[in-house]
């Protein structure tokens, strides 16, 4: 049965998940969990791919990676995750160029469950969409985003969203960060 995606001012769900963090041998697996962002009080970016080994997914994870500085600079912890295992995240980290270097985590969901708390499993192929949360040090989703299977997202939309969000003020549309946000 499909499940409506979980949205706007929900608690993001609780979750323990092994993730591929190096390509060091004896260092690859850590265990991530949804209190490491808040424990650090820190925001939360996660991000998930549909599959393993395809073409869209590196341009993205690539992408986020080419930016995590940006995103670490704005105290916000960078998550990928899709259903794929933990083995088939470090495989593919081990045989592709723009992978090998990821300074974030990839989480392996391999029971799919939060995935489908979150409500973000294709109906068919119960793969996640392409969806991406931005979540505060207090656990509550404040932006989340979907794109199409066959849809890579814009990571410079993301950090703008990130920095508005993190003004607490009103922003006007195609704002950025060190414009002026709107007067109440």
């Amino acid at each position: 049965m499909f499940k409506i995606m979980l949205g706007l001012g929900k608690k993001f769900p609780a979750f323990k998940k092994q993730a591929v963090v190096s390509i060091e041998k004896g260092k690859e697996f850590y265990e991530i969990t949804s209190e490491d962002h808040i424990n650090a009080g820190k925001w939360m970016v996660m991000f998930w791919w549909p599959k393993d080994f395809t073409f869209v997914c590196p341009t993205e994870i690539a992408a986020f990676n080419a930016k995590f500085e940006d995103f670490a600079d704005r105290d916000a912890i960078l998550l990928g995750a899709s259903t794929d295992s933990e083995f088939v995240h470090l495989a593919w980290r081990n045989n592709h160029d723009d992978l090998r270097g990821l300074q974030f985590p990839m989480i392996a969901d391999t029971s799919k469950s939060l995935a489908e708390e979150l409500g973000i499993l294709e109906e068919n192929e119960k793969i996640a969409y392409r969806v991406t949360y931005i979540v505060d040090p207090q656990g509550e989703i404040r932006w989340v985003a979907a794109n199409d299977l066959s849809v890579g997202r814009n990571v410079e939309e993301v950090l703008r969203v990130l920095d508005a969000l993190q003004t607490d003020e009103l922003c006007p549309c195609n704002w950025k960060k060190g414009e002026e946000t709107l007067a109440v």
